[in-house]
């Protein structure tokens, strides 16, 4: 190891987790379709903590990604004023 290379931080499952905020079974899911990566080490399953940061900025939800998810305002004036008669 050279003088600029940090140790690697590692994680158990259950630290992954509760820094995730998601249970065991949401984390082992992840890892198991790939999204993050995991190490077994022995018996014992890891994660390294730079690599579950990453993956938590990459999850980051971006401006306008959840429309879908409520009516838009145009939507729901429209059906207001069709409602009051107007």
């Amino acid at each position: 190891m050279t003088g600029t290379e940090q140790p690697i931080q590692w994680l158990s499952t259950k630290q992954a987790s509760s820094r995730l905020g998601v249970t065991l079974r949401t984390l082992y899911r992840l890892i198991d379709e790939g999204q993050l990566p995991a190490y077994k080490i022995g018996r014992v399953i890891r994660l390294q903590a730079a690599e579950v940061d990453a993956f938590i900025l990459g999850a980051r939800i971006q401006p306008g990604e959840l429309e879908h998810l409520y009516p838009s305002e145009s939507t729901s004036d429209a059906s207001s004023t069709d409602a009051s008669g107007t």
